[in-house]
């Protein structure tokens, strides 16, 4: 698959963010300007469904970190889910899991959305 397909769900105030692709360079634009619409539209309690996702770039990563300090701040959080192996072995090698929560599935994320107070 060439660039990256995104697809926003929101219901009520949780969103979730189906990506399929890859994260690079190139496609991570698309990705910053669908998180900044649903920043714009106040929505801060955010799973990024990366089910689909093959490859993320730095500068996909970037995207995710540079948004979670003004997403919190909003009383919200910005959750990952369905990482494939390879994308989540360069999670944790970046310690990424000390900034981002991981889930292995959409659902996982989405309840513990209900859990924290």
């Amino acid at each position: 698959m060439d660039g990256i397909k995104i697809d926003v769900e929101s219901n009520g105030t949780l969103s979730i963010v189906h990506i399929q692709g890859y994260i690079d360079t190139i496609t991570s634009p698309e990705l910053e300007r669908s998180l900044q619409n649903l920043l714009k539209e106040k929505k801060y309690h955010i799973v990024m469904d990366l089910g689909g996702v093959d490859y993320i770039s730095s500068a996909g990563w970037g995207i995710f970190i540079s948004e979670i300090k003004d997403i919190r701040e909003h009383g919200g959080d910005l959750k990952l889910a369905r990482m494939s192996s390879d994308v989540n072995e360069v999670f944790e090698l970046l310690e990424f899991g000390n900034i981002l929560q991981s889930f292995p599935s959409v659902e996982e994320a989405q309840k513990s959305f209900a859990v924290k107070k």
